[in-house]
């Protein structure tokens, strides 16, 4: 229902440990959960958590219909609601690979992470979602989740060598983002 302002890299909200959340199918949930979607779309975003508008919440949405400008070589991605998420690894290989976020505008780095997990918790409504996914999938389930236990993803880096401003590294892609 409306365009939330994005937490930046910074404020010491995005470092809490968000709370799950105990009832669903509320007004107020679906109200956040409608607000975290118009925001994310509003930024071209791959996926918004709800500590990124200042919600100490288990709710992250994820996902597009359409390639996404901001990672437009990537395959998409179902948009999903999950709450109370569980990430369970597959493997135990990480895959390095690039990685954006709407708190930390501008730059992208190289984050290490499982290419194969399992993720379980639950939708607005209640029913549970139960899935095991590999690739760009994984990595943005990941990165979400991140969100609710505090950690941005230059927390998770392991070369800042690998750390660089979008416009440098990208500049076609650069060129499409509101960043």
């Amino acid at each position: 229902m409306a365009v939330r302002e994005i937490l930046k890299m910074g404020d010491q909200r995005l470092l809490r440990h968000a709370q799950p959340i105990k009832d669903f199918d509320t007004d107020a949930l679906h109200l956040l959960i409608s607000d975290l979607i118009d925001t994310m779309r509003a930024a071209n975003g791959a996926g918004l958590a709800a500590p990124q508008i200042g919600v100490d919440l288990q709710v992250v949405v994820f996902g597009s219909g359409t390639p996404n400008p901001r990672y437009p070589d990537r395959p998409v991605v179902p948009h999903t609601v999950l709450i109370n998420p569980v990430i369970i690894p597959m493997e135990t290989t990480m895959e390095s690979d690039w990685e954006g976020c709407l708190s930390v505008p501008g730059l992208r780095g190289r984050v290490p992470r499982f290419g194969h997990i399992r993720y379980t918790g639950f939708n607005q409504y209640g029913d549970p979602i139960d899935r095991t996914v590999q690739g760009f999938h994984a990595r943005v389930v990941q990165h979400e989740c991140d969100h609710l236990w505090g950690t941005l993803y230059p927390m998770r880096m392991t070369d800042l060598s690998q750390l660089g401003y979008t416009d440098v590294l990208f500049p076609g892609i650069a060129a499409a983002q509101d960043d």
